[in-house]
């Protein structure tokens, strides 16, 4: 017996280079509905190879929602309709028979398209940069049970770290905003012993970075938190509030 297959319309975001214009093209597919949305696009163009056309660029890597790279804006959500998992976890059983479904780039002025579904998102690797490492001689790498960490302190940590970097968070705020990213790596680097030398510098330092590459402000909708695949709390953000204002107070560099 022949798998049955669901029948579906796609309209998926075309552009050559960046600076093009771009826009949506129709396509027509029949997938198995236990296919991956990106095992979907796979086999789409296979078909348009086979027709000596320009398949579709999009990003992948571990297709087991760790790394982050598949993100996509699936009917106006980041990852998809379904909460706290990426692009790759999506199944196709999870649409009907006959639905149109539009595809689309993360949307941000700092996440330039470099062509069709992918984006430019080195943009967090150059906040990252800009004070997310520890930059004292630790020496050799010390036991692990030689610095005393509370579990509370070790699970909140834990938690901000969960954070894969994805950009779902900047595609879904209407500001394009990074302040749940930036938040919970401040968060994660200022609760460990081993964040603490450059606590203050740190913060500054990223969220001045951050502001220079072009991301808004925080809007306060929530609308991060709601799409995070890793349910990343916008705690965080007000945790990266309270750490900028207090590096301000200390290094008096208030501004009036």
């Amino acid at each position: 017996m022949s798998e049955k297959k669901i029948n579906l319309k796609l309209k998926i975001w075309r552009q050559s280079a960046p600076n093009t214009v771009g826009s949506f093209v129709d396509y027509s597919v029949s997938v198995s509905p236990e296919a991956s949305f990106l095992e979907m696009l796979d086999e789409l163009n296979n078909n348009l190879e086979k027709n000596n056309q320009d398949p579709i660029v999009f990003e992948s890597d571990c297709r087991e929602g760790i790394c982050g790279t598949c993100g996509l804006v699936i009917n106006g959500e980041p990852h998809g309709p379904l909460p706290k998992i990426a692009t790759c976890q999506l199944h196709m059983r999870n649409f009907k028979d006959g639905q149109t479904i539009w595809v689309e780039p993360f949307r941000a002025k700092a996440f330039p398209v470099i062509k069709d579904l992918a984006v430019d998102r080195s943009a967090f690797d150059k906040v990252i940069q800009a004070g997310g490492y520890i930059s004292v001689n630790t020496g050799g790498v010390p036991d692990a049970n030689s610095i005393p960490i509370s579990k509370d302190i070790a699970s909140e940590a834990f938690d901000s770290a969960a954070c894969i970097g994805c950009g779902a968070c900047v595609a879904a705020c209407k500001n394009g905003s990074a302040m749940l990213f930036v938040g919970a790596k401040v968060t994660q680097f200022s609760l460990l012993p081993q964040g603490q030398p450059e606590r203050q510098s740190r913060v500054e330092a990223m969220v001045a970075k951050m502001d220079e590459l072009g991301f808004g402000s925080c809007s306060n909708t929530y609308a991060c938190e709601a799409e995070c695949p890793k349910g990343i709390s916008v705690k965080n953000i007000a945790k990266l509030n309270r750490e900028y204002r207090l590096a301000k107070i200390k290094s008096k560099n208030v501004e009036a």
